[in-house]
């Protein structure tokens, strides 16, 4: 792995920054499309939101974040310090367009232009991720095995009866369960579940940090050269040979750049004169080795926010949102709080050998991620801001990645996904 760019290296056909899932996707697409390819990254190694998910394909999930009523309910959540929402309030300037964005995009119509873009992508996930398991090696700990969405009173699933008809009419399989059907396919819930709904095409895998681990040796035998370093900004003024400027002042020219950087690709944008609005939306979750209790997939526990998912590593608990910036410590008490839950809800689970954890989810207001050229920069591409489905849709970014790099008309129209749709 190379520590500091060499002026005498040849120039790549693309520079990709960042190597989470998404950024090693889009390196690997490149590669099979016969292009040379660098990636940069702080620390190959090193932990990101990549590592910590819970390890779910939620290609079920077509709908924004920002459900019609999210807003009234987020508000009370926010006066539990260990809810399922916390902003620090140190951050509401800096984060209140963002919030304003978001309310907008529970607007009724907003709400269906949004989902059909998702469904666009999403009705397309295992087309894309299948042949890169294949490639890497991860089919063997890659499970299809459904998922549940658990309702703990009759009110709740009621409330979603909205979004779970649209969800039918973007192409989502599910069917609903009674509360003995819950307890014959998870039979160690706790039996307070009088709803749920089992999800047709949610699927997992076993060790998400394997997995980050398994694209990034195939990209590299591929021939993707590595270089450590921290990219403050894009210089674009040469636009055949655009180049990411290192904070120590070095720069690495290549034809092509994408920006792939998760939670921090807001500044890179902004460096050439594209503006988003991405927050981290850090997501927390507790890792149980030794759980003594088992379950076939993960289930998501609708009313509390959280999920548990069966790795082949432990039963990983997590969920949350917190808005507090790039910068702030963690609050390791928000994983405890989600360990509490876990253990109501998974009576007689054992927390011996509990590893926590938190990353930055990069979330746009419109859950839309950002994938495309830029406006300013024709030869920088953006792939970025998937909030809770990086992993989903890591493989399909990927793919239109190439797309664009190969001058190829894109599988699917990006227009939904363009960073112009902030320019105010």
């Amino acid at each position: 792995m190379t520590n500091q760019t060499t002026s005498n290296a040849s120039t790549p056909d693309v520079l990709v920054v960042g190597a989470g899932v998404v950024g090693l996707a889009c390196a690997w697409s490149a590669l099979r499309e016969g292009l040379t390819v660098t990636i940069v990254d702080r620390d190959f190694d090193g932990d990101r939101a990549s590592h910590g998910n819970a390890g779910g394909i939620a290609a079920s999930e077509s709908t924004p974040i920002s459900v019609p009523g999210l807003f009234l309910k987020a508000t009370k959540w926010m006066l539990d310090p260990l809810g399922p929402l916390s902003l620090d309030w140190r951050h509401v300037p800096s984060a209140l367009p963002w919030f304003i964005e978001f309310r907008r995009a529970s607007n009724l119509d907003r709400f269906r232009q949004i989902s059909l873009a998702l469904a666009a992508l999403n009705n397309r996930v295992y087309d894309d991720l299948i042949p890169l398991f294949e490639d890497v090696g991860a089919m063997s700990t890659f499970y299809r095995r459904g998922a549940i969405t658990l309702y703990e009173t009759d009110k709740a699933f009621r409330a979603d009866a909205t979004e779970w008809k649209l969800k039918q009419e973007l192409g989502v399989r599910w069917r609903a369960l009674n509360q003995r059907e819950v307890q014959e396919l998870e039979p160690a819930l706790a039996p307070v579940f009088k709803h749920g709904v089992f999800l047709e095409d949610w699927s997992h895998i076993g060790d998400p940090r394997q997995l980050v681990s398994q694209i990034r040796t195939r990209v590299k035998a591929l021939g993707a050269r590595l270089v450590q370093g921290v990219v403050a900004g894009l210089d674009a003024n040469d636009r055949d040979t655009p180049s990411a400027v290192l904070n120590t002042g070095a720069t690495i020219a290549a034809r092509q750049i994408v920006v792939a950087a998760g939670a921090w690709s807001a500044s890179l944008a902004e460096s050439i004169g594209d503006t988003v609005l991405l927050e981290s939306e850090r997501g927390y979750n507790t890792t149980l080795p030794q759980p003594g209790v088992g379950l076939s997939r993960e289930v998501i526990f609708a009313e509390r926010k959280f999920v548990a998912t069966p790795l082949d590593i432990g039963i990983r608990i997590g969920g949350a949102a917190e808005f507090a910036g790039l910068k702030a410590q963690p609050n390791y008490k928000r994983s405890e709080a989600l360990l509490e839950l876990g253990k109501r809800f998974l009576p007689g689970i054992q927390d011996h050998g509990a590893v926590q954890w938190m990353g930055h989810r990069p979330a746009t207001p419109d859950s839309l991620p950002v994938i495309g050229k830029s406006p300013s920069a024709a030869a920088v591409i953006y792939a970025f801001g998937h909030g809770h489905l990086g992993l989903t849709q890591s493989a399909t970014t990927g793919a239109l990645v190439a797309d664009l790099l190969v001058n190829r008309t894109p599988g699917t129209p990006l227009g939904a996904y363009s960073i112009e749709r902030f320019r105010k």
